[in-house]
C-alpha cells in the first residue's frame, strides 16, 4: 500500500469529508490517477448527467442502497469540479459549501429571519421564488 503525506487510505475504514477531499486531491496529483488528472469541467459534463440519471432511477426504483451509492457518485462530480476549479484558483469546495449555506439562509427568511412562516409548501416555494427573483435583480 502506498502512503500519501504519511497516511494510508484503506477501504472499509471510517472516512470523513476532510479525508474524502484529500482523496480527490490525491487522485488529481501527479502520482494519482491518469484518468482523474485528465478531466476538465467539459469532459465531466456527461458523467454528471449520467450520474444524475442514475440517482433518478434509484429513486424511481425505491432502491435506497443504490440511491446511497449514486448520491455518492454525484458528490464525486461536485468534488472533482471543485478540485479542478481550485487548481486554477477559481474556487474550492469550501466556497461551494459557503455559497450554498448562504443561499439556504437567504432563501429561507421564514426560518432564519423575521418573515412570517408560510402556511404550506406551495406558499414556501412562492417565497423561495420571490427571494430568487430579488437575487437576480440585485445581481447575486
Amino acid at each position: 500500500m502506498r502512503t500519501f503525506n504519511g497516511k494510508t487510505y484503506v477501504e472499509g475504514e471510517e472516512h470523513d469529508m476532510e479525508e474524502l477531499l484529500e482523496i480527490i486531491s490525491i487522485l488529481r496529483c501527479p502520482q494519482g490517477c491518469p484518468w482523474d488528472r485528465e478531466q476538465t469541467h467539459e469532459s465531466l459534463k456527461k458523467c454528471l448527467a449520467d450520474e444524475t440519471e442514475e440517482v433518478l432511477a434509484a429513486i424511481d426504483n425505491k432502491d435506497d442502497r443504490n440511491l446511497c451509492e449514486e448520491l455518492g457518485d454525484v458528490l464525486l462530480q461536485v468534488l472533482l469540479h471543485s478540485e479542478i476549479a481550485k487548481e486554477r484558483g477559481a474556487f474550492d469546495f469550501s466556497d461551494v459549501v459557503q455559497t450554498l449555506a448562504d443561499k439556504m439562509v437567504r432563501r429561507h427568511p421564514h426560518v432564519f429571519g423575521d418573515v412570517e412562516t408560510p402556511q404550506n409548501g406551495e406558499d414556501a416555494l412562492k417565497l423561495w421564488k420571490e427571494v430568487k427573483q430579488k437575487e437576480k435583480e440585485s445581481g447575486k
